[in-house]
């Protein structure tokens, strides 16, 4: 036995001793450094802020999709313990996705306005994967596909995909009806939800995860409202580089809910 250890040792693939793995090779940080490359000749000073913030909400994005995609499957199966762990991380990052508004408000608008012409047409209402947040989450809008032209071949069949594919509202509607609930109706889903919320000692697991999805739904309105915040601090009413009407687009989405019937239980209380 110690001389297996010894020989591990000696071909040690951790730490200092001798690893095959970099910390930047696992990473692959040449690559992910080279990719904020700004477009104004000179580079505006902020620019560099904007891509950075940017592509970090992206690589959030593709971890979110990663954990609610698991979280709908596992409900559509009938399962509510791992559901609410995954729901839990997103939670979290959401939170993360706020607090990361303020560090692009540290932006002023004059130093956006000195390289925001290099953005148009781009714009965020052009993220692919936010959408497929908002369309795996319940908020399914098929006319975005018709509208946003400049779609990669890629992106639009992931987008159709998330369209027709069951919902984290689906998946839920799954853990119900194995939990022996009506969830067939409107009528029959809010009387399932006023039992669970009146007996949370044997429906606990399902209370949870009901109130980890109308947290989920909370935040990302949150996030929509602090963005538009940030946008009219910014830019006023200006139209949108991506041809939206800017601000009060984004304000017109705050509204917006993934699971309305989660809210609406709150009146039948």
């Amino acid at each position: 036995m110690r001389r297996v250890t010894e020989e591990i040792l000696h071909d040690a693939h951790f730490g200092e001793q001798g690893g095959r793995l970099t910390y930047g090779a696992y990473l692959r940080l040449p690559d992910l450094l080279e990719q904020q490359v700004p477009e104004s000749s000179p580079p505006a000073h902020d620019e560099l802020l904007f891509i950075t913030i940017h592509q970090v909400y992206e690589l959030w994005f593709k971890l979110l999709l990663a954990e609610l995609t698991d979280a709908r499957d596992r409900m559509l199966a009938g399962e509510s313990y791992l559901p609410r762990v995954r729901l839990e991380r997103c939670l979290v990052v959401e939170r993360v996705l706020v607090n990361q508004v303020d560090v692009i408000d540290t932006m002023t608008p004059q130093d956006f306005l000195a390289f925001r012409n290099k953005l148009a047409p781009a714009s965020g209402f052009q993220s692919a994967q936010f959408r497929e947040i908002e369309f795996l989450s319940g908020a399914k809008d098929p006319g975005y596909l018709r509208r946003f032209k400049g779609l990669a071949d890629d992106d639009r069949a992931r987008l159709q995909l998330r369209l027709d594919e069951p919902s984290l509202w689906d998946g839920f509607l799954a853990v119900l009806a194995k939990a022996g609930f009506d969830a067939s109706t409107e009528d029959g889903r809010l009387a399932a939800l006023i039992a669970v919320s009146r007996d949370r000692g044997a429906y606990g697991a399902l209370w949870d995860v009901a109130e980890a999805l109308v947290e989920h739904d909370a935040l990302w309105a949150r996030w929509r409202s602090r963005h538009v915040l940030m946008v009219e601090r910014q830019i006023g009413t200006k139209s949108g580089t991506g041809g939206s009407t800017g601000a009060p687009y984004l304000r017109a989405r705050i509204g917006l809910r993934f699971y309305p019937e989660l809210w609406d239980l709150r009146s039948a209380l």
